[in-house]
């Protein structure tokens, strides 16, 4: 076996990918190496051909929960790393595949073949433990150590594969980017938590017991999910970053009033959340700003989902079709990216999903609590021409001046005609100014709510504002050390 050496990710890193942001506590960690040594294998195309048709399965929150509350034990951490190692490299084998079939000249551009070499690197490192069971404390740290590198290696995937889109723009319809980034970018959200939450059940769980974490049974974290998460108090973080951004660039910011019921709490995952409630704020400030209406309130409603509603909330598609599976609770591969509908559009293939790709449904108990977030504002509207495209990855919409000013690398402040409201970075890793105006913030954010059973509608009254609906679904009721999901 062939050894590289690839450095982990340090302490601060680990923090700002595993622990919500804000005033909200965040475990110490006392050690983490700083180098150590892979095993890799060789990947080959029959290795990927082999994993691609296994079959995948829509993931829930309460598949992530369902090892029980940190610490855990050894068996229960053993069990963690096993379910873990049994799903990634499918969904590894999976992402390759859908590269390799984009149009040979498109997948030639240096960024993306980059995007490419990262996967196969990865599945490299996940080849080793793929026929074997992880038994042993020993084993589950170096297992531990491939999901960091894992993590480390994917960190600028968004921004590397948006730089690789506009390169090629000339050799791709903006339409069927804007298909492929949608599945590709939904089936990275699985893949990425799937390896954060065992990293983060790892530094949390007693057997490493050189890794302390503080008041562990006080925390309401399971792993990366947030089993007590407030949204009111992620909207009013949410509300101090945009706003200072906002004042910054027009001298202004306009203020937020919570109602509803602002003491809600339930399970969900925080930066999940948090860059959703970012990507809406930042269009309501900049909306009521730039129409003269900064003294209006932009009002944010939280309003818990009935626990045992079946029924349909109102929460559709954004083109106004209700979306019938999430009133059912139910979670599809489709929804999640899993079934490589778009990519395989390139082959000439059928576009409909691969035999041998499992599109069962795994429904979420109608018990599952969840909550609505309306976010309302007096900003105009969006204009009949430009609700048409608000899900696209409209990268495709600036001018040359602008594409060259991104690919340069400039700020959106440095004069590059991008709005500063865009300079925030989203979760995973991507930095504050790589998707600066690239039109990626709305599409990211639907696809975090859809992924879980969740949903964004959008409903524009021209000349007066805008209702932003988000849902979301919990895990469940978790109570003890027992889950009740």
């Amino acid at each position: 076996m062939a050894q590289v050496q690839r450095p982990l990710i340090i302490q601060s890193q680990f923090i700002r990918l595993y622990c919500p942001r804000g005033d909200l506590r965040r475990p110490a960690f006392s050690r983490l190496r700083q180098y150590k040594s892979l095993h890799t294998k060789q990947v080959t195309d029959n290795d990927i051909a082999r994993l691609a048709t296994l079959p995948l399965h829509p993931l829930t929150l309460a598949d992530l929960v369902k090892h029980g509350r940190p610490p855990l034990t050894t068996q229960q951490l053993l069990t963690s790393a096993n379910f873990t190692l049994s799903i990634l490299p499918a969904r590894l084998a999976h992402r390759i595949q859908s590269l390799r079939n984009l149009p040979f000249i498109v997948v030639s551009n240096p960024h993306i073949s980059k995007i490419h070499s990262n996967y196969i690197h990865s599945l490299s490192t996940l080849l080793p433990w793929a026929e074997r069971e992880i038994t042993t404390l020993e084993d589950e740290v170096k297992f531990t150590e491939v999901m960091a590198d894992l993590v480390q290696t994917h960190a600028n995937t968004i921004s590397i594969l948006a730089r690789g889109f506009l390169e090629a723009r000339k050799y791709i319809s903006p339409k069927d980017v804007t298909r492929f980034l949608d599945e590709h970018l939904r089936a990275r959200i699985g893949t990425r938590l799937i390896a954060e939450q065992h990293l983060a059940l790892h530094f949390s769980s007693q057997p490493h017991n050189d890794i302390m974490h503080e008041d562990l049974d006080d925390q309401g974290f399971i792993g990366v999910i947030d089993t007590k998460l407030r949204p009111a108090k992620i909207v009013q973080h949410c509300e101090n970053i945009v706003g200072e951004i906002c004042e910054l660039k027009y001298g202004v910011r306009p203020h937020v009033v919570i109602n509803g019921e602002p003491e809600y709490t339930f399970a969900h995952v925080p930066v999940h959340l948090e860059y959703i409630i970012t990507e809406l704020l930042k269009n309501a400030f900049r909306a009521t700003v730039e129409s003269g209406m900064e003294r209006e309130p932009i009002e944010v409603t939280i309003a818990p989902l009935p626990d045992d509603s079946a029924e349909t909330n109102g929460i559709g598609d954004g083109d106004g079709n209700s979306n019938k599976a999430e009133a059912r609770g139910e979670i599809k591969n489709t929804d999640q990216g899993n079934v490589d509908i778009a990519s395989r559009t390139f082959t000439g293939h059928s576009t409909s999903p691969s035999p041998t790709a499992d599109d069962s449904i795994r429904p979420l108990a109608h018990s599952t609590p969840g909550v609505t977030i309306r976010i309302r504002d007096r900003g105009g509207g969006i204009s009949p021409e430009n609700y048409a495209h608000i899900w696209d990855y409209s990268f495709t919409t600036f001018s040359e001046d602008q594409v060259s000013s991104t690919l340069s690398g400039a700020s959106p402040s440095a004069g590059g005609g991008m709005d500063a409201l865009n300079a925030i970075a989203g979760p995973g890793g991507d930095g504050a100014n790589s998707l600066a105006g690239l039109g990626y913030g709305l599409p990211l954010g639907r696809a975090y709510a859809e992924y879980f059973g969740g949903g964004i509608n959008v409903q524009s009254l021209w000349g007066w504002g805008s209702d932003v609906y988000l849902s979301l679904r919990g895990v469940g009721r978790v109570e003890g050390r027992d889950l009740d999901v």
